[in-house]
C-alpha cells in the first residue's frame, strides 16, 4: 500500500509541478519584432517609437528617400522597433531594391536588391 501512495505523490509533485512552471515558459518567451506582428502592429509599433522621440515622422523618411531613388515606385515599408529601422520597398526598372533607413536621423543605412 505505501509504494501505490508514493507513486501517486510522485505524480501529484510532477504535475504540480508543470503546471507551476508552464506559465513562467509562456512568459519568458520574448515579444516577436513588430514586422512579424502584422501591419497593425507593427504601425503602433512605429507611432509609439515617433511619440517617444525615438525616430522621425514616417513622411519625412520617405520624402528624403524618395529624393534618392527619383523615379521608382514605392511598394511600402516595414518597420523594425527593436533597431529603430525603416525598410522602404521600390520597384526601379523592374527590379525590387529595399532601402534600411536608420529612424533617428533619417539617413539612408544601406540598400539591397
Amino acid at each position: 500500500m505505501r509504494k501505490s501512495y508514493a507513486m501517486d505523490m510522485k505524480m501529484s509533485f510532477r504535475l504540480l509541478f508543470a503546471a507551476v512552471l508552464a506559465p513562467l515558459g509562456v512568459l519568458g518567451m520574448g515579444m516577436p519584432d513588430a514586422s512579424a506582428l502584422g501591419p497593425k502592429d507593427e504601425q503602433d509599433a512605429a507611432r509609439r517609437a515617433m511619440l517617444d522621440g525615438r525616430v522621425m515622422p514616417f513622411a519625412i523618411i520617405k520624402r528624403r528617400v524618395e529624393r534618392e531613388m527619383g523615379d521608382a515606385t514605392y511598394l511600402g515599408s516595414e518597420f523594425h522597433e527593436h533597431s529603430n529601422r525603416y525598410r522602404l520597398k521600390y520597384v526601379r526598372d523592374g527590379r525590387v531594391v529595399w532601402v534600411d533607413v536608420d529612424g533617428r536621423t533619417g539617413e539612408i543605412a544601406g540598400w539591397a536588391r
